[in-house]
């Protein structure tokens, strides 16, 4: 009798902004991550330091986390958790503007590279935009390390938090947002460049349909 042979074990890649990492551990984050059953998790925005970590968080069995904050405390930040540890990890663009931010982690797992990014909000201090040339710069350094590895024969994913809606459908309300960053026309060409270049949004790739999102504002219980 001949025995059917199982195909390999899907690999499973999450990515969450979690707003906080502390804030999150209290809501229940070690218990999802426990079942989520994934691999690798990306986290953004977690904006704690190593020294910073709930003890929930340090205490964990059977997972490697590669920290990465921010020199100012409190703020931004990115973390990945996996399973298995990383051949390499890469935890700066080489550019002080991006990396003082701690926006960015990239590890390698055999011939794949996995990237988190925490994408900046165009917006200033007085909500003017005045942030988004910053953005593009960050966007276009991310992708072009990612090239750089694609280019090397590696297999590349790029995560994260990216702060834009590519297309209109991307978005509830496009005609209200068209001023807005997240939906500038020089934000949704940033990100054109990926999808021109040969990258997948895998998003969109398993839901074509449009109502679909990524993320949902808490305000007036809009994810509910």
């Amino acid at each position: 009798m001949s025995k059917s042979k199982a195909g390999p074990k899907p690999f499973r890649v999450i990515s969450w902004n979690v707003n906080g990492l502390r804030a999150a551990t209290k809501k229940g984050f070690v218990p999802w991550l426990e079942a989520s059953g994934a691999d690798v998790v990306g986290l953004q925005e977690s904006r704690v330091t190593e020294a910073q970590l709930p003890e929930a968080i340090t205490e964990l069995k059977g997972w490697h986390r590669v920290t990465v904050p921010a020199e100012r405390l409190g703020y931004s930040g990115v973390m990945l958790f996996s399973r298995r540890k990383p051949d390499q990890v890469i935890t700066k663009l080489g550019i002080p503007e991006f990396d003082i931010e701690g926006r960015f982690v990239m590890a390698r797992f055999g011939r794949l590279f996995i990237a988190s990014g925490y994408f900046p909000n165009g917006n200033g201090k007085e909500r003017d935009n005045s942030r988004v040339p910053y953005k593009l710069r960050f966007t276009d350094a991310v992708r072009e390390l990612a090239k750089k590895k694609r280019r090397g024969g590696y297999k590349v994913l790029v995560m994260g938090d990216f702060n834009t809606a590519r297309e209109a459908i991307d978005l509830a309300r496009p005609k209200q947002n068209a001023k807005t960053s997240g939906f500038l026309p020089e934000e949704r060409l940033s990100m054109d460049r990926w999808v021109d270049e040969g990258w997948i949004d895998t998003f969109r790739a398993q839901q074509p349909e449009g109502e679909h999102y990524t993320w949902w504002s808490q305000i007036g219980r809009a994810h509910v």
